[in-house]
């Protein structure tokens, strides 16, 4: 029996939640005894691919050019052709454009993962956008973005399958954390001893609502609290330059670290005593709100898409409306005050909660499923034909 091949294809590999799926499912795929190649502009994460026993091909597939977009069909088309390739896994619009057509003509098995809502005001973004569901089936993730297909692109809810991502709670333990590794944050963030810390991780981009948290901290005027706004500013500079004159402008420099991306996020979660969503538009998902609970930290989230599949309001955390720098400022103040014990069994529950729903292992035995769906059915329309 030939092995199938897997082609996941996506913008880079540089950090975030689609391409962190995107490698686990690629060490899934080859734990599975199947062959995974993975084609991507590249970026950090290539080299954690590769440890796990995929392929990666450099291609140009991080632009939206639509002559690179045209000559990128023929660019798949060979690497299919190449690695003998039995299905094809999209990610992103662009990529998925020209990785669709490419399938198309060779006739092998197309699958998508919508990973958000892309913004669909226009009637040339939804067409531009129609592409992710255009897998046979469509992996959607979160019942959120599922409804959001159906309203939208009126999509038959049977064509979509709903796969949470899936955290790995191998890494994200928070009886496995060394201290040493949160020493080293907490010296190389600058934390003084016995203070609360908010966390923020995301980013720097402008809806994921960092000036909303600076809001919050202006209403709240408490010096007991040190922010830390944790992630890439991926070319932002000038976003980063707002960000900074708005805590100074706001009398906030000595509380507030806007630290760069954090290349270990359980000891950053570990040194929070509140992780904050603060994203003002939908998450399809919310990453940072599953590991943070993984981690046993309460969780402040906006009261929209993919949070409140994710987070137990006043259980495992609080979710507050989008863009309300004051009831976030509310809930900072339940959060940082909250009584030991309260604390604890907080985190007790939290970290029950996500273990049972959102486990690495099972996202990825369903995605294997889709695959082994779409090859089947793909099997069966080769025979008939």
């Amino acid at each position: 029996m030939t092995v199938p091949t897997i082609l996941q294809v996506l913008p880079a590999l540089e950090t975030g939640g689609v391409e962190r799926g995107a490698v686990q499912i690629a060490a899934a795929t080859v734990k599975a005894g199947w062959r995974s190649v993975v084609a991507s502009a590249g970026g950090r994460m290539v080299r954690e691919l590769e440890r796990a026993g995929a392929r990666h091909v450099a291609l140009p597939l991080d632009t939206k050019n639509p002559f690179v977009i045209r000559s990128n069909i023929d660019r798949i088309s060979r690497l299919i052709q190449a690695e003998g390739v039995s299905l094809v896994h999209a990610r992103s619009r662009a990529p998925a454009w020209s990785a669709w057509t490419a399938a198309k003509r060779l006739g092998i098995p197309f699958v998508t993962t919508f990973h958000g809502t892309y913004g669909a005001g226009n009637a040339f973004k939804r067409l531009y956008n129609a592409v992710m569901v255009r897998g046979e089936p469509t992996i959607a993730i979160s019942e959120f973005i599922a409804r959001h297909i159906v309203e939208t692109y009126k999509v038959p809810r049977e064509r979509l399958r709903v796969i949470p991502r899936g955290i790995d709670f191998e890494r994200f333990a928070p009886e496995r954390m060394q201290p040493h590794r949160m020493l080293q944050l907490a010296k190389d963030w600058r934390l003084p001893d016995g203070v609360p810390v908010v966390l923020l991780p995301g980013r720097l981009t402008r809806w994921k609502g960092q000036t909303v948290l600076i809001e919050a901290l202006t209403l709240l005027k408490r010096k007991d609290i040190v922010c830390v706004l944790a992630g890439s500013e991926q070319g932002r500079t000038q976003y980063r330059e707002e960000l900074e004159r708005l805590v100074a402008g706001q009398g906030l420099s000595g509380q507030v670290r806007i630290v760069g991306d954090c290349q270990d996020m359980p000891a950053a979660y570990m040194l929070a005593d509140v992780v904050v969503s603060a994203s003002t538009d939908p998450e399809g998902f919310g990453r940072v709100s599953v590991e943070a609970q993984a981690m046993g930290r309460p969780v402040i989230a906006t009261d929209h898409g993919g949070s409140r599949e994710t987070v137990l309001p006043e259980v495992t955390g609080w979710l507050v409306p989008p863009g309300d720098a004051e009831a976030l400022a509310t809930a900072l103040t339940d959060a940082v005050d909250l009584p030991t014990e309260t604390r604890l069994r907080l985190a007790e529950i939290a970290i029950a909660h996500v273990r049972e729903k959102f486990d690495q292992q099972k996202m990825c035995d369903s995605t294997l499923a889709v695959y082994h769906e779409a090859l089947t059915r793909a099997a069966g329309q080769q025979s008939a034909a």
